[in-house]
């Protein structure tokens, strides 16, 4: 019988090793035989596969960002500056008119978005291949069908923005000292229901209709209204990845993995607050008070204080006054964060997984009406990449 070495062999070493860095626990508890070892030694469990946690992560935001690649391209075709080959964009002109008179640079910043969310898209497909796992595919599903107005391609879409249920409840989240991840709700900002944010066809809006500021037409006012709720649309959209990244890079095992969710993040933060300041522009002078024709929709001007005021809207956040209305108020305002006992702070949320996951985000896109018209099959796919990232635990002290 071979006699029992006392000797830690590599593969115990290794798995250790594992263990302890997982829990983000790194060096501390090794000996100092073990702090000696060399890197090769070390390191060696620093395998090329990623955990099966890491990768339903990945997946889940390659899921995302498909989503939002595909949303944003329809915008870029029609209100964008350059096309997908960063050439001049000739677009819906109209569209184009109505969103410049939100902010000059609507068409530029518009064309930069769409330009980062396909190369979130192209870069998580390309990482979780060079790591042996599966990407998700979402194009079998591109096949609803689109604006059909001067600007847009004939392709299939994986989203419909042809009738959204937009949710502007982030306006109030985002002014409120309330937060989420403790309980408070927020309603809505505009209640706007199965509006389109791009043009439908020629004849419902003319492309080469002239955009006054203000608007003072049937026409202009269509085209106008619906540029506004595409406004709120882009910062709908982005605050929910804001949200997303965080919650997923805290259950990160990779330190890599965690390196990418942020670093992609980051992005999102900044688009959210790019879009905040010019959606504020729909509800503000001059644009403020237009209606649209078709569906009702109307803008108000919410730095009047006859329309500050939501009975909706929780006691503290009434006695909050105009700050909650205050269309140029796009920085977060300090809020309660893990406990009404601690001074409030600016920061995203939610950050919790309920609140702002993979699921809620899929489940806030089906409420948008994003998803109208898709099938079964999309949905079991979507839902089930994103109950798999929300089920992964993050290790550690919670």
């Amino acid at each position: 019988m071979r006699k029992q070495s006392n000797q830690p062999t590599t593969n115990d070493l290794d798995s250790k090793w594992s263990r302890l860095t997982r829990r983000r626990k790194f060096l501390q508890g090794l000996g100092a035989a073990a702090a000696a070892l060399p890197a090769t030694t070390l390191f060696a469990a620093d395998h090329k596969r990623l955990s099966r946690g890491d990768t339903a992560l990945l997946q889940a935001a390659l899921t995302i960002e498909l989503i939002e690649a595909d949303l944003w391209q329809q915008y870029n075709e029609l209100g964008g500056a350059v096309d997908h080959n960063d050439q001049p964009n000739p677009g819906n002109p109209a569209y184009i008119a109505a969103l410049q008179n939100l902010d000059g640079d609507m068409p530029q910043y518009i064309s930069d978005n769409t330009d980062d969310e396909i190369s979130h898209a192209a870069f998580l497909t390309a990482y979780l291949k060079s790591k042996g796992a599966s990407p998700v595919d979402l194009t079998p599903f591109a096949n609803l069908q689109g604006s059909k107005a001067t600007g847009a391609k004939s392709v299939g879409r994986i989203t419909n923005l042809l009738s959204l249920n937009v949710d502007t409840s982030w306006f109030f989240r985002y002014r409120s000292t309330q937060n989420p991840d403790l309980g408070a709700t927020f309603p809505q900002l505009l209640n706007i229901k199965n509006q389109p944010a791009i043009p439908l066809n020629d004849n419902d809006t003319n492309p080469n209709t002239i955009i006054a500021i203000p608007p003072a037409t049937p026409g202009p006012n269509r085209m106008q209204a619906i540029a506004n709720t595409a406004s709120l649309h882009f910062t709908f959209i982005e605050q929910g990845g804001s949200s997303l990244y965080p919650i997923l890079a805290l259950k990160a095992t990779s330190r890599e993995v965690m390196r990418v969710l942020l670093s992609i993040g980051g992005v999102e933060i900044d688009h959210f607050s790019l879009w905040h300041d010019k959606a504020g522009n729909a509800v503000a002078q001059p644009l403020a008070g237009i209606s649209d024709p078709i569906t009702g929709l109307t803008f108000p001007d919410f730095n009047n204080p006859a329309n500050q005021h939501n009975a909706n809207l929780s006691a503290a956040d009434q006695a909050a006054g105009s700050q909650m209305f205050q269309t140029n108020l796009i920085q977060p305002e300090p809020c309660q964060f893990l406990s009404a006992d601690l001074p409030p702070v600016s920061i995203i949320r939610p950050t919790l997984t309920n609140n702002g996951g993979a699921v809620a985000t899929i489940q806030s896109f089906t409420a948008d009406n994003l998803f109208l018209n898709q099938s079964k099959a999309f949905f079991d796919l979507v839902m089930e990449v994103a109950r798999n990232a929300d089920a992964v635990e993050p290790e550690g002290d919670a």
